[in-house]
């Protein structure tokens, strides 16, 4: 996720805030709760149920050892990298009735309550899903780092999906152009599947599902429809032009 995070420590008016929360702070009932709790001196303390009270759809923040920890609006590209990867990945999942592809902002709450770029829900753990977060680990998380988020994402983040049991985890470098794709091991600990600037990766938590990686630093990124179906594959598509055709048929008028 992109931005540098900024704990909030003092009661929040809007000068002490970063820029992106101060049209919260304007609108002082959200932050009732968690002021009655603060000195001037004191960092705020409050449950996941009080945070996800807190926030809304337009909260870029996360939940971190009971504190709310802002985070910076995404660049455009991290945006079009995350917005191609989520309809690609969200047209095979949904192809092969696989599960759920979600995008930012949704919340994962493990140890803490993160939000991840993109994630992906495996059929069986769909029961995992409340109304505004995840309770419980993703069958996959993606994060697009960027200079900001490179520490979170590969220091705290990637501790935590690894002791909280997300299978697959991927990080993405637009900048640097590269790429790095970990599957948790049977120790329980990550193991680098694929790292590089090109190449292709078959992802374990989407059996079928490939990637070439080099697709991922274009610009502008590829086709969306074009790259679908190629992951898919020729004869699924055949199979689905057959549907089609058979469907236009039954809807022709009887002469």
């Amino acid at each position: 996720m992109a931005g540098s995070p900024a704990t909030i420590v003092k009661e929040t008016y809007p000068e002490a805030l970063p820029s992106q929360a101060v049209g919260y702070a304007k609108r002082p009932y959200r932050w009732q709760g968690v002021r009655q709790r603060l000195g001037r001196q004191t960092r705020p303390k409050i449950s996941y149920a009080e945070f996800l009270a807190w926030m809304d759809e337009d909260t870029l923040a996360e939940w971190v050892d009971g504190e709310v920890v802002m985070t910076s609006p995404a660049s455009q590209r991290h945006q079009l990298l995350i917005g191609f990867l989520e309809k690609v990945l969200g047209v095979f999942v949904e192809q092969h009735h696989l599960g759920l592809v979600l995008s930012a902002p949704f919340q994962m709450k493990m140890k803490q309550g993160r939000e991840p770029d993109l994630l992906f829900v495996a059929q069986e753990h769909l029961d995992r899903l409340q109304e505004t977060y995840l309770d419980g680990p993703a069958d996959l998380v993606v994060e697009v780092v960027s200079p900001e988020s490179l520490a979170r994402d590969r220091g705290a983040k990637f501790v935590e999906y690894e002791a909280g049991g997300v299978p697959e985890y991927w990080l993405l470098d637009p900048l640097r152009r590269w790429a790095e794709f970990y599957c948790l091991g049977e120790d329980g600990r990550y193991r680098a599947a694929f790292a590089g600037t090109k190449g292709t990766y078959h992802t374990k938590a989407l059996p079928g599902c490939w990637l070439r990686v080099e697709w991922l630093w274009q610009e502008p990124l590829p086709d969306v429809a074009r790259v679908t179906w190629e992951i898919i594959g020729v004869e699924k598509l055949r199979q689905l032009l057959a549907e089609l055709e058979g469907q236009a048929a039954d809807q022709q008028p009887t002469p």
